[in-house]
């Protein structure tokens, strides 16, 4: 059993839903991840979602993008990424870690090489955004052998026959982007979301994870109530971004963020 896995298995029997944070590593500087990585667990965090800085990622929309920028700026690379995560897992062995990104620095590195190097730093996860399921056999076959999940995303447009190949290829949680567009966009309609989370349901027994959208205790809430899994990014990396001139400031700031937002979720 994966770490996701086992994580979703115990918060099933507390009956807890899981809130993923995202953050970007490396931004606004290198020193700034694993510290903000531990004290998210401390204020409630589940799993953790790490971006890998991209030069285009185009799922994200301008704060992720700025995110990006600021880390490539400090020449942050996969392998840096998979380095933070290994000193991550010197303090906490427990909380999974999932990589989200684009496939084009996987495929420099080479499927089997990245999936021995993630699998030895301590991820458990990979969700490469422009990897559609149909043409993941490769990757996908080099990380199955390691225990690491792969995660796809599925939207508002997914049909029912590609909802099912998804959930076929997928393990670990399903990721359903709730509003149309780019990260931080878009208006939350929690009718829709209950709508599309049940229709996924009907293909899958692992976990719905409810991203893009949740900007505040109460949208958090909300999701909660629908899903299994809050994943909230922008507006944690909105305030990363205001705080970048004070670092120290920063993982107190994102705690306090995700403390509201883990007391919220669980009052339902």
């Amino acid at each position: 059993m994966s770490r996701i896995s086992d994580r979703y298995k115990q918060l099933e029997e507390r009956g807890r839903v899981a809130l993923i944070p995202f953050v970007t590593a490396g931004d606004p500087g290198p020193a700034v991840t694993v510290p903000l990585m531990h004290a998210m667990v401390e204020a409630g965090a589940d799993i953790i979602e790490l971006g890998v800085p991209f030069s285009d990622p185009m799922a994200d929309g301008p704060v992720i993008q700025r995110a990006s920028e600021r880390a490539l700026e400090h020449g942050i690379s996969l392998r840096d990424v998979l380095a933070m995560v290994h000193k991550f897992r010197e303090r906490d062995t427990s909380t999974p870690v999932v990589l989200m990104g684009y496939l084009n620095p996987i495929e420099v590195m080479g499927y089997e090489v990245f999936a021995l190097a993630a699998h030895e730093a301590g991820v458990d996860g990979v969700l490469t955004v422009d990897l559609p399921p149909e043409e993941a056999d490769d990757l996908l076959s080099s990380l199955r052998p390691r225990d690491i999940d792969p995660i796809f995303l599925m939207a508002p447009t997914t049909t029912e026959d590609r909802m099912q190949r998804i959930c076929d290829t997928a393990s670990g949680f399903v990721y359903y982007v709730s509003v149309k567009g780019i990260t931080g966009a878009g208006h939350l309609a929690i009718g829709d979301v209950a709508a599309k989370t049940a229709q996924i349901r009907k293909h899958t027994r692992l976990p719905v994870g409810v991203g893009f959208g949740i900007k505040d205790a109460k949208t958090a809430q909300a999701v909660a109530q629908v899903a299994d899994a809050v994943i909230v990014g922008s507006v944690l990396v909105k305030r990363i971004e205001e705080l970048r001139e004070t670092p120290e400031e920063i993982a107190p700031a994102v705690a306090m963020i995700l403390s509201s937002m883990r007391h919220a979720i669980d009052l339902i």
